[in-house]
């Protein structure tokens, strides 16, 4: 489980609004109850989790094995899973206490409050236990809350809260009347949701090739729809679809980037724990990477979003500095680039700088293009003479024949060095 641990407050506020998204709920409860609230689906996904604001760190005897997996992961295994429900979780109505167990790698009791809509489970809220703990006062005030978050579920899932499939559609589409037929049936199963601002998520590579391993989206804060799509010739992307409060605040979609680099680095790194749960691999290079597409207000340009998306995650890969989460509105040049067919910046005036031989030289030229060709800024960012710099560069106009003194060679040249990296 993921929950947190504090002290608990008598002080109890109870709003009013029903309609609060899961984050606003979760939050309710936390400070209902004076701790970290965690939420998590019926699956054990992490959905939505309150922000800790006891003094100082938390206690480190707090992050058990089963804790720190799922801080990792963003789920737990089968095996976990047995475990709690072995409590009678999936049957109850009301809280449910979990004491401690050291030996299946439990050293914090737990509290667990079913979520349940119309006698149906849907999910839990859990909370690290303590001493004295809740009043039976405040955890009936939280299990309020938690009826109104299984109402919300419940009608995401009765509205077709996973999208993917619609996404998909609208994101592969062909221009023209299959694109507009998809974008229309994304915007019927959104139905009131289907107002933007929104914009749209690429992270690649994947961990998993499996296309359908990949987390719901009510798992990642702020996603309205989440799907994979192929990344080259056989890894797998996730494109997500978030929706923005305005469109000049691109918050919540790098809050998502960033949720799902956490989950992907938590899929690489395998389960922590001996179980096999969640380890499904990795990307060939080791760097999973996430793009950010401009703003859109409606539903209608989501396919050219998805372009924008994808080629940050590119530059990002391409370029370090970027990343790891990249916005299409800072990657420069790259948005040329990435939209150029792959070996159109392959010229053949540059290619025999692009050999390993010439790594360094070539280096050199992009810092020195980079700098606007201004030599001493260029020389004390690759902390070398002038003079080796300008040999260098000697080096670089044999080799590739241009002319550094000549601004649409300089152009070629820069262009070629950018390319190559994509």
């Amino acid at each position: 489980m993921y929950e947190g641990g504090g002290p608990v407050r008598e002080n109890v506020r109870v709003t009013t609004d029903s309609r609060g998204d899961y984050q606003d709920l979760v939050d309710e409860i936390s400070e209902l109850l004076g701790a970290p609230a965690t939420l998590e689906n019926r699956d054990f996904e992490l959905i939505a989790f309150g922000a800790y604001d006891s003094e100082g760190d938390l206690d480190p005897s707090a992050l058990d094995p089963v804790r720190t997996r799922s801080i990792l992961t963003r789920r737990s295994t089968a095996t976990v899973r047995t475990w709690f429900e072995g409590f009678g979780i999936t049957r109850a109505s009301g809280p449910v206490r979990i004491p401690p167990t050291p030996e299946a790698g439990v050293y914090r009791g737990r509290i667990c409050l079913p979520v349940r809509h119309r006698g149906v489970v849907l999910g839990y809220v859990w909370l690290l236990d303590s001493e004295p703990g809740p009043t039976a006062r405040q955890l009936d005030a939280a299990m309020r809350v938690a009826a109104r978050i299984g109402a919300l579920l419940a009608d995401e899932a009765q509205h077709g809260a996973d999208l993917s499939r619609e996404l998909r559609a609208v994101l592969t589409a062909e221009p023209g009347w299959q694109g507009d037929m998809a974008v229309a049936a994304l915007r019927t199963a959104l139905g009131s949701r289907g107002e933007g601002p929104y914009a749209v998520v690429c992270v690649a590579p994947w961990p998993s090739a499996d296309p359908d391993d990949g987390p719901s989206a009510r798992t990642v804060p702020h996603a309205t729809a989440l799907c994979s799509l192929p990344w080259g010739a056989s890894a797998q992307s996730l494109a997500v679809l978030v929706r923005l409060r305005a469109a000049d605040t691109p918050t919540p979609a790098t809050s998502a980037a960033a949720r799902l680099l956490e989950r992907a680095r938590g899929v690489e790194g395998g389960s922590g724990d001996g179980d096999t749960g969640a380890g499904h691999g990795s990307s060939a290079s080791g760097t999973v990477v996430a793009g950010v597409a401009a703003a859109r207000v409606g539903l209608a340009e989501l396919a050219s979003a998805w372009q924008e998306a994808s080629a940050a995650a590119r530059a990002a890969l391409a370029e370090p500095g970027f990343g790891p989460v990249a916005e299409w509105a800072r990657i420069g040049p790259y948005r040329l680039l990435t939209a150029l067919p792959p070996r159109t910046a392959h010229d053949p005036a540059v290619r025999p700088l692009l050999s390993p031989a010439h790594r360094e030289l070539a280096r050199t030229a992009e810092v020195y293009l980079d700098c606007a060709g201004q030599a001493g800024r260029t020389a004390a960012s690759l902390g070398i003479h002038r003079q080796t710099l300008y040999y260098r560069l000697s080096r670089v106009e044999q080799l590739t024949g241009l002319d550094l003194d000549d601004g649409e060679d300089r152009l070629l040249l820069h262009m070629a060095l950018k390319g190559a990296r994509l």
